[in-house]
């Protein structure tokens, strides 16, 4: 299936296929010099297959996990590219979850001032999420996507049988996005993990969820208005991710604990039923005071306000600023620990 996102000049194809990794070349222009970008947690066959396909390949390897998304780590891609003579015909290919995503775009933005970019999202939340929509960054100072670009990638490409050599946890992990723009926007799509088999109707998962993106980012590429629903439970989740320290959760984890206090009551059971079906409840011990200074210290907040996403009925939503005590104050009521 093709999914387009009409962005004007910057408008590009989504292709969702299973084994189109082995097929890329048919979809992705890679007779220039390449720069793949992987991490040391994916099965390095992926980038390999790609490097195979280029005429002039160099495979970039970062460490797996938050700590690459960092200005040493995007220096070190730039040097690559420079050492290796590339030129502003040239590209990056990223292979691999968000963080190389994020990473890998925000590299290829600043290269000669822009060349191309491809995504190859290798996990179910890059895929479903961060892999479109343009949004490249890096972590600085200790926060979180400080410094970055929109970037729109020239195509990307979703292989679902990529999904199999990932352990439960990252799936979950995943599913948290599809549940959260299921809630904001797509009861069908809830219906399905409630009442459903998940594995069986996961192409459709991941399909729903991308349609839904492109729809939001189609309307507010650079998130002055709408494209805010989809940072739906992250104010607090992301504050939860930044008290971890070592990530004891992942970043898909954490959304899923932000989206409860934002949902109403009526619904709020359900949700949390939900997120027992896909692995991501828990009830586990909240440093508040940590996770108050982060929520006043993301890039969403301003001053002592925060524009927050809450869902009182199912695919509808509210968008609303707030005290960031306030939503602090929500959150410590209805989650356990």
């Amino acid at each position: 299936m093709t999914i387009h996102m009409n962005l004007g000049k910057d408008s590009y194809d989504i292709i969702v296929e299973r084994n189109v990794l082995a097929q890329a070349n048919r979809h992705l222009n890679l007779d220039r010099r390449v720069l793949v970008v992987t991490d040391t947690g994916v099965p390095e066959k992926y980038a390999k297959t790609v490097c195979d396909m280029c005429k002039t390949g160099i495979i970039c390897t970062v460490e797996q996990g938050e700590g690459s998304k960092s200005i040493e780590v995007f220096s070190k891609l730039l040097q690559t590219m420079l050492d290796n003579g590339f030129s502003r015909n040239d590209c990056v290919v990223a292979v691999g979850g968000g963080v190389v995503g994020d990473l890998s775009g925000f590299a290829a933005s600043a290269y000669m001032r822009g060349i191309d970019f491809y995504n190859i999202p290798t996990t179910l939340l890059s895929q479903i999420d961060s892999s479109i929509g343009g949004k490249t960054a890096v972590n600085f100072g200790g926060v979180k996507n400080i410094v970055g670009a929109f970037y729109q990638p020239k195509k990307v490409l979703i292989d679902p049988e990529l999904l199999a050599t990932l352990d439960k946890r990252q799936i979950s992990n995943g599913l948290a996005e599809a549940v959260k723009v299921s809630l904001t926007s797509d009861k069908e799509l809830f219906d399905i993990f409630e009442n459903k088999d998940i594995e069986q109707n996961m192409d459709e998962i991941i399909i729903r969820s991308l349609n839904i993106k492109k729809n939001v980012v189609e309307q507010d590429e650079k998130e002055s208005g709408l494209r805010k629903v989809l940072n739906f439970g992250h104010t607090v989740g992301h504050g939860i991710e930044s008290s971890q320290g070592a990530e004891k959760l992942y970043h898909g984890e954490c959304v899923a604990l932000g989206m409860i206090p934002m949902c109403g009551e009526e619904i709020r059971e359900r949700v949390i039923k939900v997120l027992e079906k896909c692995n991501l409840y828990r009830e586990m011990e909240y440093d508040w005071e940590k996770i108050t200074n982060a929520a006043f210290h993301d890039k969403k907040t301003d001053g002592d306000t925060v524009t927050v996403i809450t869902v009182n009925e199912i695919g509808s939503f509210e968008m609303k600023k707030m005290n960031c005590l306030d939503v602090i104050g929500m959150a410590k009521s209805c989650l356990k620990g």
